[in-house]
């Protein structure tokens, strides 16, 4: 097998046109990188600080740095901007028999980073998994389907083995293993628009004029808060750090669910888009279920010309129609009329959807350099492990803190 490295945002169903493009090839991340990952991560240390911690947004990243507070019994506060936790990990229940990942949903590694996560030292797996070992895919040109044969299927999941959750969610996994212990601690509705770290003390502006003083702050907004500038930085952030966040690759999208009577597609259809992703795929595949809902992932280019429709029903009219181009009217004749929308991109505490996995190591250092020891980030892009997805966002969470308190030391 060729290995490559992969700079810009991968999901296995990007892998998937890869692979029927360029044959089999290794990516050097997730499952493929989970050797990297540190022996001792946070959760498997001990910390002492008297100061306080405030952490900006209850994301993957955000929580799994509280939980490390918390078990310490580290004075700290979460400032979250919507009136949830959880950031771009979502599910809805009730419209199937299985509960809906409408935000983050492949695991995008090996099932032992569960337990890494978790700090949980034995090799056996308390959560339900799905092999994501596809049996059927097609790639779309807008005029014709072309079948990805198994062989290709079978080689790629070899080369990168991909799971996903049968009866829970990534949400249930971050709930349960974090925000179950410290979501005493969450502000709501709390959006942070300015941070002083210019004294001795850090000084943070909460929309409508609330002051919160601190010792330390770990940012995890994301990178789409960061790049448009949404929080004002005293003193401003110098041009390095400025640089390293515009170069991350963060684009807009939506997830969308359609429910059917019947199932008329393969698992995967994954479709030509200029920039980004465009991806159709079966939301039940092995989940035994009783219901057929086809899930769209839509980001950059095909999202924003479905942006211009305005609309939720207007964008689901037009992918029933494109649905009906490549199944010869199929997607009409079976749509029941109920669909989940998801938009990620025009949120305003996201801005966006995922971001990419860094391999550019002097970007990688330069969005993870704290602000004069006071200042730290973490999140998707700041995977120091290459991680990717959520495991690399909780991870990034564990290091920044272990960062804090070496610098405390």
């Amino acid at each position: 097998m060729k290995k490559i490295s992969i700079n810009k945002p991968v999901t296995f169903l990007i892998a998937i046109v890869t692979l029927a493009f360029s044959g089999c090839q290794m990516f050097e991340f997730g499952p493929n990188a989970f050797e990297r990952l540190p022996e001792k991560t946070a959760v498997d240390k001990q910390y002492k600080y008297t100061g306080k911690v405030i952490i900006i947004g209850a994301g993957a990243s955000g929580l799994a740095a509280a939980k490390i507070l918390e078990q310490n019994n580290i004075d700290y506060q979460i400032l979250e901007a919507t009136d949830r936790y959880g950031g771009r990990l979502k599910k809805v229940e009730g419209f199937a028999d299985f509960p809906i990942d409408i935000g983050a949903e492949w695991i995008h590694n090996k099932p032992q980073v569960l337990n890494k996560l978790k700090g949980k030292k034995d090799n056996e797996i308390t959560e339900e998994l799905i092999s994501y070992r596809l049996e059927s895919s097609a790639l779309w040109d807008g005029k014709a389907l072309k079948p990805v044969s198994k062989k290709k299927l079978d080689d790629y999941f070899e080369g990168f083995t991909e799971y996903k959750f049968k009866n829970s969610t990534w949400f249930d996994f971050v709930d349960k293993n974090f925000a179950q212990e410290v979501k005493h601690k969450i502000q709501y509705n709390s959006p942070v628009i300015a941070i002083d770290y210019s004294k001795d003390k850090v000084e943070l502006t909460i929309k409508g004029g609330q002051k919160v003083i601190a010792d330390k702050v770990l940012v995890t907004v994301s990178v789409g808060v960061l790049k448009s500038g949404a929080i004002k930085f005293t003193p401003n952030l110098d041009s390095k750090k400025m640089q390293a966040i515009q170069s991350v690759s963060y684009l807009p999208g939506f997830k969308l669910a359609l429910k059917f009577s019947q199932t008329f597609y393969p698992n995967v259809v994954s479709c030509k888009t200029e920039k980004g992703d465009k991806e159709f795929y079966d939301y039940a595949y092995k989940k035994d279920s009783k219901n057929h809902i086809l899930g769209l992932l839509s980001t950059g280019s095909s999202a924003e010309e479905y942006y211009k429709l305005e609309t939720q029903e207007a964008i689901v009219d037009s992918v029933l129609s494109e649905l009906n181009l490549m199944f010869d009217g199929k997607a009409s004749k079976y749509y029941t009329g109920e669909f989940l929308y998801q938009d990620w991109g025009n949120h305003q505490h996201t801005l966006g959807t995922w971001s990419t996995s860094l391999f550019n190591r002097s970007i990688l250092e330069e969005l993870n350099r704290p602000l004069g020891q006071k200042i730290y980030f973490a999140g998707g892009a700041n995977d120091m492990y290459r991680q990717g997805g959520v495991p690399g966002a909780i991870m990034s969470g564990y290091t920044a803190i272990d960062r804090l308190f070496i610098d405390v030391n």
